[in-house]
């Protein structure tokens, strides 16, 4: 199968930034599964000429490479409508919209120009088909298991985090802290800074708890009035509803336990305490870590319960090879 990926190589088109997400997840994957892929980095090219230009040498490789499909992930509005439907003229075409919990407006403004799109939201294929969008896979994140692998290091981190800075993961950080644990935390935006996806991976094999947090808006009074820039940031996010991740299966992929915000349909992936825990809200979350800090069997067992799970159920190998077979089957 020739696959055409349409994305970023790197973190919002930017050079100096790590490797995008579908990159390192979707591109890799893809290869893994024995494709012949050709990676498109839409901001390079848009950075290198233009817009137009962009869009016209898209077409021009797609009638000079011949793909059966075309995977294409967007960011904001750097392509027009018409070169897609061209684009179906030449290939099965897949949209990946992996926040459109929150960007409904974008979602739906650009469904339309694909053969099929793509939602992490379970509820996708009950609500987009009654707004007039019968053609939407429900694909929620995964993981590319050939990258973030089991090492079975040494624990030298009690709690650690790694994400990009964000006001409210600032704080519940600091309630943490404040109830006496010590949390490492990297990160775009942090004091520390980023760290490689290699380092990466060894912090989540060598931590005992790692936290996913989410960086949506929080409504908690303790932390709107810390500052205010908090509230105005909260007043002015877009992300208003919480939603299942990419590093919930980072996570057990590298054998580490997660102790993660809790999103609906989370329970559809793992079995909430018994592969991952959830917390509710910042006193629940400091009250968790106090517990399973205290309980080392406990969190080991879970966590190889969760890392086989996400191996036999949540691999992006997995993910594709059924996406695939449904676009065949027109379905």
């Amino acid at each position: 199968m020739r696959v055409l990926h349409v994305s970023m190589k790197h973190d919002y088109g930017d050079e100096s930034r790590a490797s995008s997400y579908e990159y390192v997840h979707f591109y890799g994957s893809l290869l893994d599964l024995g494709y012949e892929v050709y990676f498109f980095d839409y901001m390079k090219e848009i950075k290198q000429t233009d817009k137009g230009a962009m869009n016209a040498k898209l077409l021009k490789i797609a009638m000079e490479f011949k793909p059966d499909v075309a995977l294409v992930s967007l960011y904001q509005d750097e392509f027009e409508p018409e070169t897609f439907e061209q684009l179906k003229n030449s290939c099965k075409t897949l949209c990946f919209f992996h926040d459109d919990t929150w960007r409904v407006d974008f979602t739906l403004k650009w469904a339309a120009h694909f053969d099929y799109f793509t939602s992490p939201d379970f509820e996708c294929t009950n609500k987009y088909p009654r707004l007039g969008f019968p053609n939407v896979f429900h694909f929620p994140f995964g993981v590319n298991e050939t990258v973030f692998v089991k090492k079975d290091l040494d624990k030298i981190y009690d709690v650690s985090f790694v994400g990009q800075w964000h006001p409210h993961r600032e704080w519940l950080i600091k309630q943490i802290e404040k109830a006496g644990f010590k949390v490492k935390v990297a990160g775009y935006g942090w004091p520390d800074g980023s760290v490689s996806q290699q380092e990466m991976v060894d912090i989540f094999n060598q931590s005992w708890i790692n936290l996913n947090l989410s960086n949506s808006t929080s409504w908690d009074a303790r932390f709107l009035i810390q500052s205010p820039r908090a509230l105005i940031n909260t007043l002015r996010s877009p992300k208003t509803a919480e939603q299942l991740k990419g590093r919930h299966f980072e996570i057990p992929a590298c054998g580490g336990f997660q102790l993660s915000y809790y999103v609906d349909g989370l329970e559809r992936y793992y079995s909430i305490g018994d592969e991952i825990s959830v917390f509710l809200n910042a006193d629940d979350l400091t009250q968790k870590v106090d517990y399973y800090i205290k309980q080392k069997d406990r969190i080991q067992a879970m966590a190889k319960q969760a890392y086989e799970r996400t191996l036999c159920e949540h691999t992006y190998k997995i993910r594709f090879k059924s996406i695939f077979n449904k676009m065949v089957a027109g379905k």
